[in-house]
């Protein structure tokens, strides 16, 4: 099973319909003593590395079924330096989870619930092969971009170093503007409230990106979360693909997703292209459909920093251009 496979989501660990597996979870608080300091000085000495950009010891921690995914590795520790700057790692939950009894690689959830079984967190896994493992989630406190990391962290008995080496790791911005996932949730909340279905639907949308560094995980948190979001009237939940007339031309949008490329709270606009391939007239092109987006979703305007265009000709998607909201027409 290959663990890492993309930037910011270097895991596929993802969440999908699974089969019921023989599979464990002890939480942060009821972990052993031995384990809960083993896997707290692993996480921690891992993250640390990332701040750093410690390659070699990044590397030298790779758990050996992992070895082909060190590239995938290095490039989202790369990209994740800004997002980890001048912060100070702080971990926030630690998981083990215990797949021993599996006999084969297999789909499988992991419910973590506390003492009292009132509160649980499923991780949901893909492929697992047999073994134990780990879920390490820490932030980097202080990082004006509020960087949050999820590590995946396997236990090794195949080399002279046993002990919990890495599988995978996630790296994620909680932080927009000065805005935390919190922030974003209550806003949605508003505009939810104040009629303007699509920007509270993106909201909800960065809420939850800002809040997890990790797709694979779910809580009674993010549940609520995405009741709320799911009962919005008029969401563009439904709407695509959407038509935009625009004069005598109709564009047609597929999608239109959270886009946190230039670590902002930008909006993604896939669309269908005329097939132009001239730079200038693509350019020209993307702007008018931006523009015509916002035509019919004026709220868009005053809640997100700006829009990304993305052509789509053939089955290929093309990253045009990003433009703030003030620039597109």
């Amino acid at each position: 099973m290959r663990l890492c496979s993309k930037v910011y989501a270097v895991t596929a660990l993802l969440t999908m319909s699974l089969a019921s597996h023989a599979a464990t979870c002890t939480t942060q608080a009821d972990l052993l003593s031995q384990d809960r300091n083993a896997l707290a000085a692993a996480g921690g000495r891992l993250a640390e590395a990332v701040v750093q950009q410690d390659y070699d010891a990044l590397h030298a921690a790779l758990l050996p079924a992992e070895a082909q995914a060190w590239e995938g590795i290095r490039g989202a520790v790369e990209q994740a330096a800004p997002l980890m700057k001048n912060g100070q790692i702080q971990l926030r939950n630690v998981y083990l989870l215990d797949a021993s009894s599996l006999t084969a690689p297999a789909d499988t959830q992991f419910f973590c619930s506390n003492a009292s079984g009132a509160l649980t967190v499923t991780i949901t896994m893909r492929a697992l092969p047999p073994g134990r493992y780990a879920v390490v989630l820490a932030d980097a406190a202080g990082a004006p971009l509020g960087g949050q990391l999820g590590l995946i962290l396997g236990w090794d008995r195949t080399s002279s170093a046993t002990g919990w080496r890495l599988a995978g790791l996630s790296v994620r911005q909680g932080i927009f503007d000065g805005h935390d996932g919190v922030w974003y949730w209550t806003r949605a909340r508003e505009l939810a409230r104040a009629n303007q279905p699509w920007s509270a639907w993106y909201s909800y949308e960065t809420a939850h990106f800002l809040l997890v560094p990790v797709d694979f995980l779910s809580s009674p948190n993010l549940e609520k979360l995405g009741a709320e979001q799911a009962q919005i009237v008029g969401s563009p939940q439904f709407a695509f693909p959407y038509s935009l007339p625009d004069g005598q031309r109709t564009w047609k949008i597929d999608a239109v997703q959270l886009d946190a490329t230039l670590h902002q709270a930008d909006l993604g606009v896939i669309y269908e292209s005329t097939g132009v391939t001239d730079p200038a007239a693509l350019r020209t092109e993307a702007i008018a459909v931006m523009s015509a987006l916002l035509k019919a979703q004026p709220e868009l305007r005053q809640n997100f920093h700006g829009l990304w265009a993305y052509a789509v000709k053939d089955g290929k998607q093309t990253p045009v251009m990003e433009l703030p909201m003030a620039q597109i027409p």
